[in-house]
């Protein structure tokens, strides 16, 4: 009976540790989907902070390299022209941005984004290592983004936290880093504001 116990509360544990079911494109949409601007390299990081309490909500990464990107760890932006793997959305083109960054703005919350000028050799070793990372477990947005930058040159002085905010402070100490705020008013959540995303 002891045994038996045992068992159960370690599936129970194993259950809590689960992650969302995977959506993931199929590889030839991946590569067709993939887009460049052919602007300067360079790292974006997002935060969605609570227009309250100042309080950070989501942590992403926009890559801007040989293609753009937007490593987005246990993020909800789920639209059906946006394509996915292992939370990375791909062919990030201006109107994509423009509704990733619409979707998660509304009353309650507004989007941070602070970019950071790079090489183009940093530019893709954080392409490949969001590409690698898979799909990450709720909650864990910073920790993923934080273990993703620390192993980018030029990167190693971030730290892992599990606060978006506390990531934000960090990349704001980075040279030339420029920050802008967007606000919307919508209300709802980030699902009634992906409705509205039109691409």
């Amino acid at each position: 009976m002891r045994s038996i116990m045992i068992v159960l509360s370690t599936l129970t544990a194993l259950a809590g540790c689960s992650t969302k079911a995977v959506n993931d494109s199929p590889p030839e949409v991946i590569a067709a989907s993939a887009y460049s601007d052919g602007s300067a390299p360079s790292l974006t990081l997002f935060t969605m902070v609570n227009n309250r309490s100042g309080k950070g909500a989501h942590t992403s990464l926009m890559i801007n390299g040989s293609q753009r990107v937007i490593f987005d760890p246990a993020g909800s932006f789920k639209h059906a022209r946006v394509p996915e793997q292992g939370d990375v959305l791909y062919g990030v083109s201006p109107a994509v941005l423009q509704g990733y960054k619409s979707a998660h703005a509304r009353s309650t919350f507004h989007v941070v984004s602070q970019t950071v000028p790079v090489t183009a050799s940093q530019a893709e070793q954080a392409l490949r290592l969001v590409r690698n990372y898979g799909n990450v477990g709720d909650a864990q947005c910073a920790q993923a983004t934080t273990a993703v930058l620390a192993q980018v040159p030029g990167f190693e002085t971030v730290t892992s936290t599990w606060f978006p905010t506390n990531l934000m402070e960090q990349f704001g100490t980075f040279p030339n880093v420029v920050t802008d705020k967007y606000y919307e008013n919508d209300e709802g959540d980030i699902v009634d504001g992906i409705a509205k995303v039109q691409l």
